[in-house]
């Protein structure tokens, strides 16, 4: 099998080394040689913006996308919703926007450039407590799920503490959507602490193969019991 090709690698903050591989026009980002995520691999990716799109009320959303990843979600989102008023992707490497901003590469330059899209080199965490009531829909892809795996710091956007900010951060009857390698029960129970709508999503890595991964939704309007 034809060996991978290191195109490029950075630091991410917790001193980890991160690549960026690339074998026959396919790409792979590694964190300490484990693989973060793949070309190859990105319908859940697409699923994550695809369902908050159908359910939002709005026809004119703004969105805040954590996490380029190679950039899938966006490029759905973009997709799904012709007339979103404003999509803010919050990258914390700088290094991740560089690589997707690489017209060679192939992977997300032109939705970076789209005159609805902002790219901001920040912690989503200080973005979300920045816009109290700012955007109608959040959508976290963030390290694999509510474990981190690049930033040790990326469990607090996953706590309840972090649930709450991401609460204020939505408009009302917004809705926040949270990509997940693996199903998470502990989560999912402090989705139900909030006292707010929730559901779990499964989604196949690649079209209707591959691993499960789970979308675990939560929407700013009451548990409804009756």
């Amino acid at each position: 099998m034809k060996p991978w090709t290191l195109i490029d690698k950075t630091i991410t903050p917790d001193g980890d080394q991160m690549t960026l591989s690339e074998r026959d026009g396919e790409y792979t980002i590694r964190v300490n040689g484990l693989e973060l995520m793949a070309t190859r691999r990105y319908s859940s990716e697409e699923q994550l913006a695809e369902i908050v799109c159908e359910k939002l009320k709005t026809k004119t959303p703004r969105i805040l996308i954590g996490g380029l990843g190679f950039g899938f979600t966006l490029k759905a989102a973009l997709r799904a919703l012709p007339t979103t008023k404003l999509i803010v992707v919050a990258e914390l490497l700088e290094a991740v926007i560089s690589w997707n901003q690489e017209p060679s590469y192939g992977l997300a330059h032109e939705a970076l450039e789209h005159p609805r899209v902002t790219v901001l080199h920040a912690d989503v965490k200080e973005v979300i407590k920045r816009y109290p009531n700012g955007f109608d829909a959040i959508l976290l892809d963030v390290d694999n799920g509510p474990t981190a795996f690049t930033v040790k710091d990326n469990d607090h956007l996953y706590s309840p503490q972090g649930l709450e900010a991401i609460l204020k951060c939505l408009k009302r009857d917004g809705i926040a959507a949270f990509w997940s390698s693996t199903k998470d029960p502990v989560f999912l129970k402090r989705l139900a602490a909030t006292g707010m709508e929730y559901s779990v999503h499964a989604s196949h890595a690649c079209g209707k193969k591959g691993p499960l991964h789970q979308i675990y939704l939560l929407h700013k309007s009451p548990q409804n019991w009756s």
